[in-house]
């Protein structure tokens, strides 16, 4: 059985001002993300991986550096198809101002019908994320793989696995610098850890400094 580990990029500006970040380039991790990411690390310290797999944007790869640097002899593996949905036009604009239109509803109701203007359907970023995993796990057939993704590509992912049709998945919450846990055997999927956030909200003063 593989055991993947879906970890959830730590937060960034564009997190905390309610701003979908997409692909933009040179989105990193704010102050309180960087502790986060250390608090993720240590959590993970004695996880023994086989691998670690990381959307490439800096977000996601900072994220994923505060991992490995715990973990003697991996390097990390950028995975384009873990990347952020690409949202087009709505890259960069604000979550407040974005709910007041019609595609924001089907977004939330039916998202397996929605498309980002000039950028790809929800739909078909579940595609590309599965196609990832199935591969990731073809790779590595037993073991613990850690994969470094964003928060949307993440609930897809999980709704998957879990057996959720598409429409269902903004029923699930995945937070910065959680921890979701899937076990993927030959008779299926098992959801072992859903949003785990334990080490964030438990961050020492040290660390919360």
């Amino acid at each position: 059985m593989t055991t993947l580990a879906l970890i959830r990029h730590a937060e960034n500006d564009f997190v905390r001002a309610g701003k979908l970040a997409g692909w933009t380039p040179e989105v990193h991790l704010n102050d309180h993300g960087k502790r986060q990411a250390q608090a993720l690390g240590a959590r993970l310290a004695n996880a023994h991986f086989t691998a670690i797999y990381s959307s490439p944007l800096e977000r996601a790869t900072e994220t994923a550096d505060a991992i490995s640097a715990n973990q003697a002899g991996l390097t990390i593996i950028f995975e384009e198809r873990l990347g952020e949905v690409r949202y087009g036009d709505w890259t960069g604009q604000r979550l407040r101002q974005l709910a007041r239109t019609r595609l924001w509803k089907t977004i939330q109701h039916n998202p397996s019908q929605a498309r980002f203007p000039n950028g790809e359907s929800i739909r078909e970023m579940q595609v590309r994320a599965i196609a990832a995993i199935e591969e990731i796990v073809a790779m590595h057939s037993h073991g613990l793989v850690a994969a470094i993704s964003h928060g949307d590509v993440i609930k897809a992912l999980v709704a998957h696995y879990a057996g959720m049709h598409l429409d269902q998945f903004q029923r699930i919450v995945i937070s910065p610098a959680s921890i979701s846990m899937i076990g993927i055997h030959r008779a299926g999927a098992t959801i072992i850890r859903l949003n785990d956030t334990y080490h964030c909200d438990h961050m020492t003063d040290e660390q919360e400094k």
